[in-house]
């Protein structure tokens, strides 16, 4: 195919409706695939025979909820025999695993799919061939009788994220040639598979396969199974995982009829056709496609889905056992407070406890999903180093976590309690269900504890140590001038002279002190409490303590580039700055030791920030 020929130039003013990557490359699987003019339409049922078979439209939903469309994606089709999948694993969770997987096998038949044969335990093989969807069917109308059907058309709408409607003429076109499929449901009754009335079970499963869809829908479907059963338009987890994972499994080894080996070896992606002209393919954790062709191969699958998968497959190397995942990747940095320290200020004699004890506060910052593996390699690389008394993870850019992943990250949290490590988690900024297993594996454990952001879960690590160490940390306590690092060296008279020059201010909690955008005219030395200087979008830049100074780059800009605002009760000596200026032009060799301090400072600063970059880069 040409899908990698080379884009046409765009003038500037193009560049809106330029077309992303996958775009493009579904535009030219359409355009070299409209071609082929392989295969027929289905005919055995008259009412399939109908289609035009020029119709063709290929859809793809990602995991965040965008659905690209290329072709005839909003023609209607009915569903057929991908509605498999899904009363499987509607039945999964409507009567148990244990009841469904006692009546239906898992196991390929190698036979056609309308074929009548059951396996040696007379059950269906499985339950993507007919024998075993009429089963599934019976099983559904077992537990909801005449609200069989009802049940199963809402059930497949919340895939598909809209209201489904079922096509009469199709039902009526299967129910009239639908002898085989009765004499399949005859056969399960003989073998008390069906305990209920043939007629009736086989009414439900010839109006379940007329459920009128598009491609659209099917890769809204598609990607529902891909996504645990959350449908990523409309965020509702329809099923439950377990009935989801089952389903895909299923789909792998048996969900093309017989050409299923084939397709797995080549595409290897779980799929599901139907003889309308849909295919159905689930990526997990990727993506959903859904495709619509009419023309059928010799299998009954979609001659043109089937190149336009094995296409995107190859194309994008997505066999879902071609994976290149490297745990190792999982770590972005990893570090201790000695390499990066909270935002937080600390007086001399915090900054002193803290620089002997570095090495009890380690940070761990984690990217991606957290699967199994993830987090295997992370436990390993906590047990090569020396024990720390506290390990903080923080999480805000992963994305996801899997089950088997939380369960093993909560019983390493539960390891490390043994040891009195404290864990300290940061990032979750929301509750999803993908983070609820690993929140009831963790209840009790009384050495874990959650903070926001990670420079809160850093600065609450810190002020442990400092406490652990005999340190004080007292917000209260009045400093004076002399204590103050942009004023050191200054003599006493010096000191006594410039704090005539200001005024002692109160601010309550939360007050704002700084508004960012206005002028600057005053700097201020705080004496007692904390400030919080933030950018307006609410990103703490810093944490001042008592012996600080803040609204020093006001020396520099004319107008303030941040908030601050007092975290408990503040006193702060504030100088206008033309005072301040006055006093420096007044006093040569005092305003320029003050410059040279305040240099000092912007230089530790910058320190710091390419410390925390290198962290970035170097792991």
């Amino acid at each position: 195919m040409n899908s990698l020929r080379p884009a046409p130039h765009h003038k500037a003013e193009d560049w809106a409706s330029a077309k992303v990557p996958l775009l493009r490359f579904l535009n030219a699987c359409h355009s070299d695939f409209a071609a082929e003019n392989g295969g027929n339409v289905a005919s055995y049922i008259p009412e399939l025979g109908k289609a035009d078979p020029a119709h063709f439209g290929i859809s793809l939903a990602t995991l965040d909820g965008h659905v690209y469309e290329v072709g005839d994606t909003k023609i209607p089709f009915t569903i057929q025999s991908m509605s498999k999948p899904f009363v499987f694993a509607l039945a999964l969770d409507t009567l148990g695993a244990a009841q469904v997987e006692s009546e239906i096998g898992v196991e390929p038949s190698g036979d056609p799919f309308n074929s009548i044969r059951l396996n040696a335990d007379n059950h269906p093989f499985n339950p993507m061939v007919n024998a075993g969807a009429i089963a599934c069917s019976g099983l559904i109308h077992r537990a909801k009788g005449d609200g069989a059907l009802e049940y199963i058309r809402q059930a497949l709408g919340r895939f598909a994220g809209r209201e489904l409607g079922v096509d009469e003429a199709v039902y009526a076109s299967e129910s009239a040639t639908g002898d085989r499929n009765r004499a399949i449901g005859y056969l399960l009754r003989n073998s008390t598979v069906i305990k209920d009335d043939v007629s009736a079970v086989l009414e439900v499963y010839f109006r379940q396969c007329s459920i009128l869809v598009t491609a659209r829908d099917i890769a809204i479907m598609a990607a529902t199974l891909a996504n645990r059963g959350v449908n990523p338009v409309t965020g509702e987890q329809v099923l439950t995982p377990y009935a989801i994972s089952r389903t895909l499994s299923v789909m792998t080894s048996s969900g093309m009829y017989d050409y299923a080996g084939e397709w797995i070896y080549r595409v290897g992606i779980p799929a599901k056709s139907g003889v309308g002209g849909g295919i159905l393919a689930a990526l997990p954790a990727r993506l959903g496609l859904g495709s619509y062709s009419p023309r059928l191969d010799s299998h009954g699958n979609s001659v043109r889905g089937i190149k336009v998968c094995e296409a995107l497959s190859l194309h994008y190397d997505l066999h879902m056992l071609n994976r290149s995942d490297d745990a190792r990747n999982s770590i972005i940095a990893d570090y201790n407070i000695g390499k990066s320290a909270s935002r937080r200020s600390r007086r001399p004699h915090e900054q002193k406890i803290l620089a002997a004890h570095h090495h009890d506060v380690r940070i761990i910052e984690l990217v991606g999903t957290l699967t199994f593996a993830n987090v295997d390699y992370v436990s390993r690389q906590l047990a090569g180093r020396p024990r720390p008394q506290f390990i903080i993870f923080d999480l805000r850019r992963v994305a996801a976590i899997t089950r088997a992943g939380a369960r093993l990250l909560a019983e390493g949290i539960r390891e490390l309690a043994v040891f009195n490590v404290t864990v300290v988690i940061s990032g979750i900024k929301r509750s999803t269900t993908e983070w609820e297993p690993l929140g009831e594996w963790v209840k009790g454990i009384s050495n874990l504890r959650n903070w926001q952001s990670l420079d809160d879960a850093i600065e609450w690590a810190e002020d442990q140590i400092v406490y652990r160490h005999g340190g004080t940390i007292d917000s209260t306590e009045i400093t004076e001038l002399s204590e103050q690092a942009l004023l050191a060296g200054l003599t006493a008279d010096e000191l006594t002279h410039l704090a005539s020059l200001g005024t002692v201010r109160t601010y309550q909690p939360g007050q704002r002190i700084i508004t960012a955008g206005e002028p600057a005219t005053s700097l201020f030395f705080l004496r007692s409490g904390v400030v919080h200087v933030k950018l307006p979008d609410g990103i703490r830049l810093a944490t001042i303590t008592a012996g600080m100074a803040f609204g020093e780059m006001g020396l520099f800009e004319t107008h303030r580039s941040a908030d601050v605002l007092a975290d408990n009760a503040v006193t702060a000596l504030e100088i206008p700055l033309r005072d301040f200026q006055r006093f420096r032009e007044e006093h040569p060799r005092i305003g320029e030791r003050i410059m040279r301090n305040l240099a000092q400072l912007l230089a530790n600063r910058l320190i710091a920030a390419n410390a925390r970059v290198n962290l970035l880069t170097t792991n």
